[in-house]
């Protein structure tokens, strides 16, 4: 199915991050662009969060299945702390890729999320397939997070054998282009500045549930 390309420049949207079927944060974007191609997204640094609240400073992703709520997680206000970001989430692609900024300091590399996704209007339910790709603005690449990749292979909260190895050729795929230095590798978005009107969106409601939706899973 080809979602329509209703997305205009400046508005919010929902960024809805599950690890595991579980929500982990959900965080208000604006839109940079949205074509055929694919939408690209501004993360603010301080924007508002609801964060998945768990005790002694765990990560949802490190918490085994078994020991999560079958209602899923409450959840806690919080501020997005990782540095501004273009998200960049190419149409029927696995991955999605960011661009990180330092404040005064410019670009700072890029980060490439494989990822399932689907879109609910202003929502976009994105679930996390843990291997990511590190590129650095020279485009040198390295895999992150193989070992809890692999640990998590095979269980039914995740995906199987099967999909770890279409999960790691897309991963394979995008570190290609970045050796070929071509789009999204090729500078282009490197030095871009949001709009000064772009103030930091506010709080999205409280999500309503926070498990991924039965037909995802």
């Amino acid at each position: 199915m080809i979602e329509p390309m209703d997305l205009q420049p400046g508005q919010v949207v929902r960024w809805n991050l599950y690890i595991g079927g579980h929500l982990s944060t959900a965080t208000p974007l604006r839109v940079v662009e949205h074509t055929p191609d694919g939408l690209l997204l501004w993360l603010a640094t301080g924007s508002p969060v609801w964060r998945v609240d768990l005790p002694g400073g765990v990560h949802l992703r490190d918490l085994p299945p078994h020991d999560r709520p079958a209602g899923g997680h409450p959840v806690k206000t919080d501020r997005w702390s990782l540095g501004d970001a273009l998200i960049y989430q190419p149409t029927g692609a696995s991955h999605a890729v960011f661009w990180f900024y330092a404040a005064d300091l410019g670009f700072r590399g890029w980060y490439v999320n494989l990822e399932r996704r689907t879109r609910r209007g202003e929502d976009i339910d994105v679930e996390d397939l843990e291997l990511d790709v590190t590129v650095a603005p020279d485009r040198s690449w390295q895999w992150k997070d193989e070992r809890s990749f692999a640990e998590k292979t095979g269980h039914p909260a995740y995906w199987s054998a099967e999909e770890a190895h279409a999960i790691r050729a897309e991963g394979r795929h995008v570190a290609g282009l970045a050796e070929a230095g071509a789009f999204p590798f090729d500078g282009t978005w490197c030095d871009f500045v949001p709009p000064a009107s772009w103030a930091v969106p506010p709080l999205p409601p409280e999500p309503v549930s926070t498990l991924l939706a039965p037909a995802w899973r």
